[in-house]
């Protein structure tokens, strides 16, 4: 049934706003425009980049370069910290310039989202998809800045209407359709393919499988039971033909967040406050998606070098803040004393969809829900941060909330106003 190409008209539009936070940055800063820059979550002599400008990718500086790295390759290299504020107001005109066409959008991240036209046929009023990308590429300059590129790509499901959008880069439109599918996969190299990094790759060449076309070739059977070994290689046949297999909610195997220390000590005094705000965020995020955890992990680098790791798996899911803290403190006490800490990674694990609404009649619990759910409601009305624990008042003026990739749902928690 799947061996031919989906005979669907395109009607999946895909939008990237590449290098966003560096396009950003330029669309603010006009004497930056056309010069190699980048953006980092917290400024420091080995801080990385996170966002890079178009100017700055074809010198060689991509994300993950470290700043001294990037400086050697180009010294008049610029490099900002990140700021929320700009890249909220993006967010959310993108969003609305998206909705004005459909109903059903989603946004895959902070700066890609997707617009399926399925039933959208008297907004269309006539005009093709393409039509449609010129003008939401139009709107962009209009009504976000001149300086903004988006890359729009448009096929008949998720996967290759994401790869429409990065077959030209930058401020490309391009349709993957059936007359043209078999010539993409000529031109592109197999680690092109989103979703296939270096352990795909390997498995795929390991069966004779070198290029994106023969990919395309193999049959259902093959990538199933000798490739992939399961299911997978199916959804992957069904996937590279253009039938849906992506609009589903993934499991999250993991919530948590790192931070480098900004200054390194043993003392309790300054890593509590900091620590406890990491955690803060942890139930934030939980709780943002919706989540209970039953597993926490805390990870510690030292300044000698060493690093420590202590982690457990409790009897009942825990999503509060102070349930966070109190767990992940159980594992950063047992630290070898007098170690100097350097980094931090605190992570929850054994996700299980939340449960809150089924709380049952203890009092107790439901009186520490609801005051949970009171803080959150005021925390998602006049900004994150605004209640917290008395242990965090500190942490507070030390750790930058960083700006997440993948998911939205907690970066529009982070940068939400009244």
């Amino acid at each position: 049934m799947f061996d031919n190409v989906n005979p669907e008209k395109p009607m999946i539009m895909h939008i990237d706003l590449n290098s966003a936070f560096a396009t950003i940055e330029q669309q603010a800063r006009p004497h930056l425009r056309g010069l190699p820059m980048g953006v980092t979550n917290r400024f420091s002599k080995e801080c990385c980049v996170i966002a890079a400008s178009y100017e700055a990718k074809a010198l060689g500086i991509k994300v993950g370069t470290r700043r001294s790295d990037a400086i050697a390759i180009c010294p008049k290299f610029v490099i900002l910290e990140s700021d929320p504020s700009k890249y909220r107001a993006v967010y959310f005109k993108l969003m609305a310039i998206m909705e004005s066409y459909s109903p059903k959008i989603k946004m895959k991240s902070i700066d890609e989202g997707i617009i399926d036209f399925h039933g959208c046929e008297p907004i269309l009023n006539g005009r093709t998809l393409v039509d449609i990308g010129y003008e939401i590429k139009q709107r962009v300059k209009d009504e976000i800045g001149d300086w903004m590129k988006i890359n729009i790509g448009i096929s008949m499901n998720w996967f290759l209407a994401k790869q429409a959008a990065s077959w030209h880069k930058p401020d490309g439109l391009d349709v993957i359709d059936q007359s043209n599918i078999e010539d993409y996969y000529k031109e592109m190299k197999l680690m092109d393919i989103s979703g296939i990094a270096e352990k795909f790759a390997a498995r795929l060449m390991a069966n004779d499988i070198t290029t994106p076309i023969q990919f395309f070739h193999a049959k259902e059977q093959k990538l199933r039971k000798q490739v992939f070994q399961s299911v997978v290689g199916t959804y992957w046949h069904r996937r590279l033909r253009g039938y849906e297999v992506d609009d589903f909610a993934t499991h999250k195997g993991m919530v948590g967040r790192q931070w480098v220390v900004h200054k390194p000590t043993y003392k309790d005094d300054y890593l509590l406050p900091c620590f406890s705000v990491l955690c803060e965020t942890i139930g934030v995020k939980l709780r943002s998606k919706n989540l209970e955890a039953r597993g926490i992990c805390v990870q510690l680098r030292f300044q000698n070098g060493e690093t420590f790791r202590e982690k457990r798996m409790y009897r009942s899911t825990f999503y509060t803040n102070q349930e966070v803290y109190k767990r992940a403190l159980e594992q950063f006490n047992k630290r070898p004393s007098g170690a100097i800490v350097t980094q931090i990674n605190i992570y929850t694990y054994q996700l299980t969809a939340s449960s809150r609404s089924q709380l049952g009649f203890f009092d107790d619990v439901q009186k520490i829900d609801d005051l949970t759910m009171a803080v959150d409601g005021i925390n998602e009305k006049y900004g994150l941060f605004t209640v917290y624990s008395a242990i965090s008042l500190d942490g507070t003026k030390i750790v930058k909330q960083k700006i997440p990739f993948g998911g939205t749902e907690y970066f529009e928690l982070l940068l939400k106003k009244s």
